[in-house]
């Protein structure tokens, strides 16, 4: 997930970095363990290539033009983190932009769908405020609510959701980041810090800012946690692995010399907490891999 993240926002240092970590991780772990990386890899090479051709396409067609820059990314499924994709009603400007890409992502494959992830896009926009014109860059969610306001003075909260089809929990984040954070491009009514969906919205024409272009962010979904309990519980296992393989060949073996074995057999993979280690012998002792020598507690017998 995050060398996805690396690689889409265009985080990484650079892609030759990104390889030799890959390799590094291939000689460790085994090709299966990197072949979906390294496809990510491949994959934005693949999308240089195609955004490439696209160009000429538009080109060579300009009746086809959407009139918007456009730069797409595709991907392979099998490869990327799952994202969810949501049918976001998208403004008509838009809309003229994806049918367009159809259009010429046909003339080269009959045999392949296209599924559009907007969670992932980024919109440069020009807010015309009565002081000057700032280049606003968004998520394509905020974009969207944004052009609304190019057809409407004033929307309440429900139409906003019914007009975008989103849900409560995305249409609070993208109000409150507009309206609420640092940068207040809509103004709300009532002027609280909190988004309900009694509110009102409207262009704000009078924000200004000494920057001529600004990128406004989304709060983050804090994922780390999540992240943390699944590596966390991925490594229960193969410190149950260790453990049960050390005490299969030695049989008998004292708390201290377990302990450090455990570590030594882990630490080609990760750093293992010596708490862990603990709490996993406590576990296979009441799982009954393991007991406890009754003259000895510091001795453990292993059960076949």
């Amino acid at each position: 997930k995050k060398l996805a993240r690396r690689l889409l926002f265009d985080r990484s240092a650079n892609d030759d970095h990104e390889r030799s970590i890959l390799t590094k991780l291939k000689q460790q772990c085994g090709g299966q363990f990197t072949s979906k990386m390294e496809g990510m890899v491949t994959d934005l090479t693949l999308a240089r290539e195609n955004q490439a051709s696209f160009e000429d396409y538009l080109r060579n067609n300009p009746a086809a033009h959407p009139g918007i820059d456009l730069t797409v990314t595709v991907l392979t499924t099998g490869f990327w983190p799952s994202y969810k994709s949501f049918d976001l009603n998208l403004p008509a400007e838009m809309v003229k932009c994806v049918e367009v890409f159809k259009g010429f992502y046909e003339t080269k494959t009959k045999h392949r769908k296209l599924t559009w992830i907007y969670s992932l896009g980024t919109c440069h926009i020009n807010g015309k405020f009565e002081h000057k014109t700032i280049e606003l860059i968004v998520s394509t969610y905020q974009a969207a609510v944004l052009l609304l306001f190019n057809a409407s003075d004033r929307l309440s909260y429900s139409e906003i959701m019914a007009q975008l089809n989103l849900t409560h929990e995305d249409l609070v984040r993208l109000l409150h980041s507009l309206s609420c954070a640092k940068y207040k491009i809509l103004s709300k009514e009532p002027n609280t810090k909190t988004i309900s969906q009694s509110d009102y919205f409207e262009f704000n024409s009078k924000f200004t800012d000494k920057l001529r272009r600004i990128k406004i962010p989304l709060p983050p979904v804090d994922e780390r946690k999540k992240v943390v309990e699944d590596v966390d519980k991925d490594r229960r296992y193969a410190i149950d692995a260790a453990i049960v393989r050390i005490m299969k060949s030695r049989k008998v073996l004292g708390h201290q010399q377990l302990v450090s074995e455990c570590v030594e057999q882990l630490s080609r993979m990760f750093k293992p907490d010596i708490k862990a280690i603990k709490k996993r012998m406590e576990d296979l002792i009441t799982r009954d891999y393991l007991e406890r020598d009754k003259e000895n507690p510091n001795m453990f017998r292993y059960l076949a």
